[in-house]
């Protein structure tokens, strides 16, 4: 595997899957506005490299995937320079959404606060079975914001009610119950899993994937009418690229073969 890195993110590729760690950021993988900034440049330059089919987001060790954003940083705030800050949260977990490719999270030890937010706007997250997650940030005097918006639709008002205002964690169990996380893997399995699940959709149509991230990004914001006529076109748009032509002959012949 190639890497590259800087001070808080290390960037590793093995073929079409990219890897982002957060790096140098304490022992919970805390962030603070350079992190911040570092992780969202990581991301905008991913969306020029045509070759990226997947992007494997984690925190380094697995003590925690982010357990949040900096206090130290944080408790000096005033009004304006406050949104300052969360606006550059916001402004990396659009980046994430955005990301033209599928981008699934490396969920290990703690996710809370901010990383939560990060882990959300994710599109696969895999966790290991001792992890946890929260978000704290009333007992620390101040509300949920930006992406935790994404929470209601993700996991159901009440399920996000508990989380909001109880500031209380939950185990990997009750995340994937809740619909939190997708998938729950034992410690020793969760590299293997991950790097099982980037390889298959490394391996399907490149302007598949990255057309079907698009429709559900576009999905989150439409009504179901509007979103079936958008996707009409979508798949006539498809046939333009010669992939279902690529992938259906291949299909066909493997059913061929069996028969």
């Amino acid at each position: 595997m190639n890497t590259t890195g800087r001070p808080f993110t290390q960037v590793g590729r093995d073929g079409g899957v990219l890897t982002i760690e957060l790096t140098n950021s304490k022992p919970l993988n805390i962030v603070g506005t350079p992190a911040i900034e570092e992780l969202t440049q990581a991301f905008h330059t991913v969306g020029h490299g045509d070759d990226v089919r997947v992007v494997v987001l984690r925190g380094a060790g697995d003590a925690a995937f982010i357990g949040g954003a900096d206090i130290h940083e944080m408790v000096a705030l005033d009004r304006f320079s406050a949104e300052v800050f969360i606006r550059r949260l916001a402004g990396l977990c659009e980046a994430i959404r955005q990301c033209p490719v599928p981008v699934i999270a490396r969920l290990a030890g703690y996710c809370l606060g901010g990383g939560l937010e990060v882990a959300m706007c994710c599109d696969l997250r895999i966790a290991e079975s001792g992890a946890k997650f929260g978000m704290p940030e009333v007992a620390v005097g101040i509300p949920s914001v930006i992406h935790s918006a994404l929470m209601p639709a993700l996991i159901g008002a009440s399920h996000a009610a508990w989380l909001l205002l109880t500031g209380e964690t939950i185990d990997a169990g009750t995340a994937v119950t809740w619909g939190l996380v997708h998938q729950v893997v034992a410690p020793d399995a969760l590299d293997s899993r991950i790097a099982e699940l980037a390889g298959k959709l490394a391996g399907f149509g490149p302007h598949a994937v990255r057309q079907q991230k698009r429709l559900l990004n576009k999905w989150f914001d439409m009504t179901v009418p509007a979103a079936i006529e958008d996707s009409i076109e979508q798949f006539g748009l498809a046939f333009l690229t010669g992939e279902p032509q690529e992938h259906m002959r291949a299909f066909l012949a493997r059913k061929k073969g069996r028969g």
